[in-house]
């Protein structure tokens, strides 16, 4: 299992004399055309209750490959970068806006759609297109071109982006 951190830098460390160490805290960090090259990845789609244990024990058979998943979608903490299961979001909603019903009322921010999605002859999906405008320019569009977004459809926008995930591709 060492052969896994032979590339960490070696750093003195002093525990009852000096000794010589790998620092196993550094962070390493993909190459920005490497994370663009989707040839390079499968995307996932991760359902309430599954974790990257689990995950990477599907696509590497090995649950305790984890930390692939975690390098390569830049997850620093788990608990928070990944998305929440329902009942979780609904405690989060309630603690962060008091409740669900408030966040569900509360404007967070005003959108223009600049195209609805759509599904061309051939099937390929062409996803919604929007910007988000302030509330003046938001009051001068067609009731068609506009919309609202509440704190919860925020939230809740916020979490599902969280849900695909990439799988690097070790085959």
């Amino acid at each position: 299992m060492s052969f896994f951190f032979n590339k960490h830098p070696v750093i003195s460390y002093d525990i009852g004399g000096a000794r010589t160490v790998r620092n196993l805290f550094a962070r390493y960090k993909l190459r920005d055309v490497l994370r663009t090259r989707s040839a390079l990845y499968y995307t996932h789609d991760l359902s309430d209750g599954q974790s990257l244990e689990y995950i990477a024990d599907r696509y590497y058979g090995d649950p305790t490959l984890d930390w692939v998943l975690l390098v390569v979608n830049d997850i620093l903490d788990p608990a928070y970068d990944l998305p929440l299961s329902y009942s979780v979001f609904l405690s989060y909603i309630k603690s962060k806006y008091g409740s669900v019903d408030s966040a569900m009322t509360t404007i967070h921010s005003y959108e223009q759609i600049l195209r609805v999605q759509s599904v061309q002859y051939d099937g390929v999906v062409l996803p919604e297109r929007y910007i988000t405008v302030d509330a003046t320019t938001y009051a001068t569009l067609a009731a068609n071109d506009r919309r609202t977004l509440t704190q919860y459809e925020y939230e809740e926008r916020l979490n599902e982006s969280r849900r695909t995930i990439k799988v690097l591709d070790i085959a």
